[in-house]
């Protein structure tokens, strides 16, 4: 059974965007699925989020671990892996708007308050994928092309979408090109 921790962005929730709809077809699919609420998501902090993600005792992250992340959500995922000990890797990483810096946002700067080995990071995983549009209002794809390379990864455009979430449009209450390639790459 592959085990998946979905992580969502500043300001959001497990309710918001496309992230029950994910968790409820995973399940469906036979995959153990921890959809949390990060702790004071509107001013996201990358300690924090590490100590909480890593003291939940009932959900090891181990090698067969995939992490999904949605914008700083995505960035977390990177902060995660920084942090984990060297005897602990994951299978996958998916970062859907990542970013390689605080953009200029103060509520993001918490984020980054530790330098990111990317040398490391891409020890502690075994695949990197990573799901940018061309027109998000909030992320410039050069974020994802720096990112892709750093991680060594595969970056997947998928045109017109911007950030992925309902401000684009009320059917990112679901996300079937994510599910796809999770199906068709992953598990």
């Amino acid at each position: 059974m592959t085990k998946i921790l979905i992580l969502h962005g500043t300001n959001a929730s497990p309710d918001a965007n496309w992230f029950m709809w994910l968790k409820g077809k995973l399940i469906g699919e036979g995959n153990e699925v921890w959809l949390p609420q990060l702790p004071d998501a509107e001013k996201p902090n990358s300690k924090t989020y590490n100590a909480f993600l890593l003291g939940n005792k009932k959900f090891e992250i181990n090698s067969e671990t995939v992490i999904i992340g949605h914008s700083s959500g995505a960035v977390e995922i990177l902060c995660l892996l920084n942090s984990l000990p060297k005897e602990t890797a994951i299978k996958c990483a998916i970062l859907v708007s990542a970013f390689k810096d605080d953009l200029g946002w103060e509520s993001l700067k918490d984020m980054f308050s530790e330098p990111l080995d990317f040398e490391y990071i891409t020890s502690r995983c075994g695949q990197f994928i990573l799901i940018h549009s061309d027109n998000d209002p909030h992320v410039p794809i050069e974020h994802a092309m720096y990112l892709s390379d750093k991680l060594n990864g595969e970056l997947i455009i998928i045109e017109g979408q911007g950030h992925f979430n309902t401000e684009q449009s009320p059917d990112y209450k679901r996300f079937p090109e994510l599910l796809e390639i999770i199906e068709t790459r992953i598990l």
